[in-house]
């Protein structure tokens, strides 16, 4: 009878013990699905909506949403750093402007989803004509020339019809045609100096670029040395 009783002591004993490994482990929210402003969306106000859809968690905890805005896709450039229970956020933005937006939730046990995908999109503003710069034109040496010098300055023109935009070039240069290495990036000089070489020929091109964006592509141009 005694054993009997021993055992039954026993028994609840481990029956009373440590459950914690019955207890329901906390897992992270899903990852949020950003539905407004679409993908590559032009958006017509800056004052924005953003919307996507909620979150599950297996847990049912609360959530809240962390939007990130930015003006590059990499993030370093964030400008708005907002958190919401909800979701849908209104924002204002800056015009003419492009931004890069992106969601992660975060549960009450402090869990979080991995970030959402990057949408792109871009804010209109009041209406802004550029007019690209004009084609670049060659100046030196002399299309199709023969040059008896292992030095040779090459010289161009180009000009834009916007009084307040300057002018900045991308000069391409080899014995290739077209060139694809480039010589000078976002140099605002019309001249740059290159070392060649005897009995052969080279070409190179201009890209005229102004500060709103615009460009112009130029054509090929080539001389020959002796």
């Amino acid at each position: 009878m005694k054993k009997i009783i021993y055992l039954s002591i026993i028994a609840l004993l481990v029956s009373c013990g440590d459950d914690s490994d019955s207890e329901v482990k906390n897992e992270a929210p899903s990852i949020p699905q950003l539905t407004s402003p679409a993908d590559n969306k032009l958006c017509n106000d800056n004052n924005v909506v953003f919307e996507w859809k909620k979150s599950t968690d297996k847990n049912n905890d609360e959530i809240v949403y962390l939007i990130e805005i930015a003006t590059d896709n990499q993030f370093t450039e964030i400008v708005q750093s907002i958190e919401s229970a909800l979701n849908s956020e209104s924002i204002e933005l800056d015009k003419n402007t492009a931004y890069y937006w992106r969601i992660k939730a975060t549960d009450t046990g402090g869990l979080s989803s991995e970030y959402s995908k990057i949408y792109k999109f871009y804010t209109t503003g009041e209406a802004v004509i550029n007019h690209l710069p004009f084609l670049p034109e060659l100046v030196a040496p002399a299309l199709n020339s023969l040059q008896n010098t292992t030095s040779v300055s090459l010289r161009w023109n180009a000009e834009d019809s916007d009084p307040s935009d300057y002018v900045s070039y991308d000069v391409y240069f080899g014995t290739v045609n077209p060139p694809v290495t480039k010589l000078r990036a976002n140099t605002i000089s019309r001249s740059t100096s290159v070392m060649v070489e005897p009995a052969k020929e080279y070409f190179w091109r201009v890209v005229a670029k102004d500060n709103n964006g615009g460009e112009t592509v130029g054509q090929v141009w080539r001389f020959k040395t002796n």
